[in-house]
């Protein structure tokens, strides 16, 4: 599923035009986008968490030459699913 297709499926459920749809997805994006950027954690209860996380510096290497190269710190993006959107994606069956 692509964007279009993801405010096309709100403006269906939320009954709005896909105008409104998308604005309000958009908006939603960019403050979880700038919340991650400046640090903070962001938790919706029960989808899941955004959060910066810290990489480690390592040693990689290059795949076309293959030399030993140094890869530096740094912070990336990661989100963990929370419980129920695990439970939706995988039921556990007994």
């Amino acid at each position: 599923m692509n964007k279009g297709e993801l405010v096309d499926a709100i403006a269906d459920k939320a009954s709005v035009t896909k105008k409104q749809a998308d604005a309000v997805l958009t908006a939603a994006l960019e403050t979880i986008i700038e919340a991650v950027s400046s640090g903070d954690k962001v938790t919706l209860v029960g989808f899941g968490s955004f959060e910066p996380r810290e990489r480690k510096a390592r040693e990689g290497r290059n795949p076309k030459t293959g030399d030993k190269m140094d890869i530096p710190a740094t912070k990336v993006p990661a989100f963990s699913a929370g419980k129920l959107f695990r439970e939706k994606v995988s039921p556990d069956k007994d």
